[in-house]
């Protein structure tokens, strides 16, 4: 007999859609930045060693210039948060709260009753 609660072979079946761990995410973030780091050296050494084509060697320069500060904006940033999408027609209008009020303002004042009316007493 298989356990209750377990996915098809032993590991536990996700049942929330929540986010990795803060330790884990933590560690995705800095692997992120220890790669685009390493990355910068070899651009500088292949520059360094490139100096007889010049354009190649600037390009590698370039591209090696906004390494640490993009490195430092990934590692820095948390996970994207996945957007909550409200289903259609859901909106309860009991708890919603009332419109403005409208005040209607009529363009002709109303005629003063008369006699004929019969609304004079």
């Amino acid at each position: 007999m298989s356990d209750s609660g377990s996915g098809s072979r032993g590991r536990p079946s996700l049942i929330t859609a929540a986010q990795p761990s803060y330790d884990q995410q933590f560690r995705a973030r800095r692997r992120r930045y220890v790669i685009m780091m390493a990355m910068r050296v070899p651009f500088l050494v292949a520059a360094a060693l490139l100096y007889r084509t010049p354009w190649l060697a600037l390009l590698l320069i370039l591209v090696s210039i906004p390494l640490p500060w993009c490195a430092v904006l990934i590692a820095n940033d948390g996970p994207a948060r996945k957007p909550v999408k409200a289903a259609r027609g859901s909106l309860n209008n009991q708890l919603a709260l009332p419109g403005p009020r409208r005040e209607v303002v009529e363009s002709e004042p109303e005629p003063a009753p008369t006699a004929q009316d019969g609304h004079l007493r």
